[in-house]
């Protein structure tokens, strides 16, 4: 049996479109930044194990430059939704926008820069914010410590967790993605039929079923949908 609607919920799953307008860079696009490293290199275990020194350096400028991004008008139009529902945000990205902005409810599935976690089994998380993480700085347990981040070829987190979410939603919006990692990316399947299902993207090459497309930048279009649905939401109490 499926979950029930939860006629409250608004789920929201977010790509690297929506932060790129605070000014940090994508991966994919024409100026992203696998054109200019290998994510072999710098996005692997593979490339861990080789040089991991150059991982730290790649990761600490990272996290540096999503230090002093700040949110964007699309990232405060939807925590300020939570005025008025429920709202959980499955992010693709690292960075730690969508807190700033004021949203509570965040799922990161591909990891956060502001952390570090140990290289054992144990994985013991710490957080650093923007501080380096430097050859030799150690986790309690004795192992190196590295970005908390999901590199490709490891297991994508908090992924039932996230399907559950978002089957369970009223309305579910997708922003600043195009859908091409997965498996972050099949999470829309699990969007119910009579759900309300948004999607904002530049470009989009397949549209998943159900969904309305609205082309744009998340900064121009979101704040205005998220407008709507707190004047529905208002609307719905007056009654």
């Amino acid at each position: 049996m499926k979950p029930e609607i939860q006629t409250n919920k608004i789920v929201v799953l977010s790509g690297s479109g929506i932060s790129a307008e605070s000014g940090i860079p994508t991966f994919r696009d024409a100026n992203g930044l696998w054109h200019n490293y290998s994510w072999e290199a710098v996005a692997s275990p593979i490339g861990w194990r080789a040089h991991p020194e150059v991982v730290l350096e790649f990761y600490n400028e990272r996290r540096q430059q999503a230090a002093q991004a700040q949110p964007n008008a699309a990232h405060l139009a939807l925590a300020a939704l939570e005025s008025a529902y429920e709202v959980v945000v499955i992010t693709q990205n690292i960075d730690d926008l969508h807190e700033r902005a004021g949203s509570s409810n965040v799922i990161h599935v591909h990891g956060q820069l502001n952390h570090a976690r140990g290289t054992s089994d144990a994985r013991r998380r710490y957080r650093i914010d923007a501080a380096p993480i430097l050859m030799g700085q150690l986790c309690e347990d004795g192992t190196q410590l590295r970005p908390d981040i999901v590199w490709f070829g490891e297991d994508v987190e908090y992924m039932e967790e996230s399907r559950q979410h978002i089957a369970t939603a009223a309305r579910v919006l997708v922003v600043g993605t195009s859908l091409t990692v997965f498996p972050a990316a099949s999470l829309v399947r699990a969007a119910r039929g009579r759900a309300e299902k948004i999607l904002i993207a530049l470009d989009m090459d397949k549209l998943p079923f159900g969904f309305k497309f609205m082309r744009g930048k998340a900064g121009g279009i979101v704040p205005h949908l998220c407008d709507r649905w707190l004047e529905e939401a208002a609307g719905s109490k007056s009654v």
